[in-house]
């Protein structure tokens, strides 16, 4: 048995100790999820974050576009992006265990100066989202940050250290480049950062491409480009994502106004709204929030 397949058992010996679901840790910024079988597709938003598989695989749609990642491979979310995320490979035997850890463009900032690549960054833009393969450092570093779980007491010394490395290695990987090149300051894809943070924060306001422009010093074909290079979509399309996955939820959630949650999003047509929920979804919403309360029910009965 390798050295780097002892790391991945360990690993995913740790991860096995917690039931099914995602579960916070001691560590604020890291958490485990477990799965004992296949799931349907997942709709969230990422944030920066670093995820690693223990054991299964996992199958991520940003716009068009697929990604899978094993126990051979992290993937890891540069900005806040609407994925759809999809466990193709668990068993209750063999669950999927994987981690996520994580970051912020602060700590990334804080690394910048060990670096010597800034200028070549600020004029090309490289997805939000990549796959790499796990390097045995990466692994060792990460494993060590999840043996400090055993030792709470040396939690607030070590891990923000442990952190530290984690994203040093990140960076130092051939496609580290995706990651750093939102901490260089006045970088395009740093610009693009500030437009996806714009559009979580006001998604339900009318879409106003003149004023995201402006925010990012950029022409309107520049913010386009730049945009889809970064999250495989329009801005349009990213925007009616994060409208409809925060419809769902809404829906989901039981409070009296979550019957309006079109019109909380931002869509002044029911029937526009319906349309595109179901295009997303695969069903119109009343149809959809029943067939997930239904699983979710059989789920809390097993």
């Amino acid at each position: 048995m390798t050295r780097s397949l002892k790391k991945q058992k360990e690993l995913a010996f740790i991860i096995d100790r917690y039931p099914e679901g995602a579960h916070a840790t001691a560590i604020p910024s890291l958490k485990f999820i477990r799965s004992d079988g296949a799931s349907q597709p997942i709709y969230s938003i990422y944030n920066p974050s670093l995820c690693i598989v223990a054991q299964g695989s996992k199958l991520i749609m940003l716009g068009q576009e697929s990604y899978r990642y094993d126990p051979a491979s992290y993937l890891v979310a540069s900005v806040h992006l609407p994925i759809t995320g999809q466990i193709i490979k668990a068993t209750a035997q063999y669950p999927y265990l994987s981690l996520q850890l994580d970051f912020s463009t602060d700590q990334i900032v804080d690394m910048i100066k060990e670096f010597n690549s800034e200028r070549d960054l600020k004029e090309v833009s490289r997805r939000g989202l990549v796959v790499s393969q796990t390097s045995p450092s990466l692994l060792e570093a990460v494993l060590r940050l999840v043996r400090l779980l055993d030792t709470p007491q040396d939690i607030p010394a070590l891990a923000p250290l442990v952190i530290r490395e984690i994203l040093y290695r990140i960076l130092q990987d051939e496609q580290g480049a995706a990651v750093l090149q939102f901490a260089v300051a006045g970088s395009n894809a740093q610009r693009i950062a500030k437009v996806i943070h714009l559009i979580n924060r006001d998604f339900a306001k009318p879409l106003r491409i003149d004023e995201l422009a402006k925010a990012a010093s950029m022409s309107a074909s520049s913010l386009h480009a730049h945009f889809k290079e970064v999250t495989a979509m329009s801005p349009l399309q990213y925007q009616k994502q994060v409208r409809l996955q925060e419809a769902r939820r809404l829906l989901l959630s039981d409070i009296p106004e979550a019957a309006n949650a079109g019109f909380q999003v931002g869509y002044d047509s029911p029937s526009q709204f319906s349309r595109e929920y179901a295009r997303m979804f695969g069903r119109p919403p009343l149809s959809d929030i029943k067939r997930l309360r239904e699983s979710i029910s059989l789920q809390d009965a097993k």
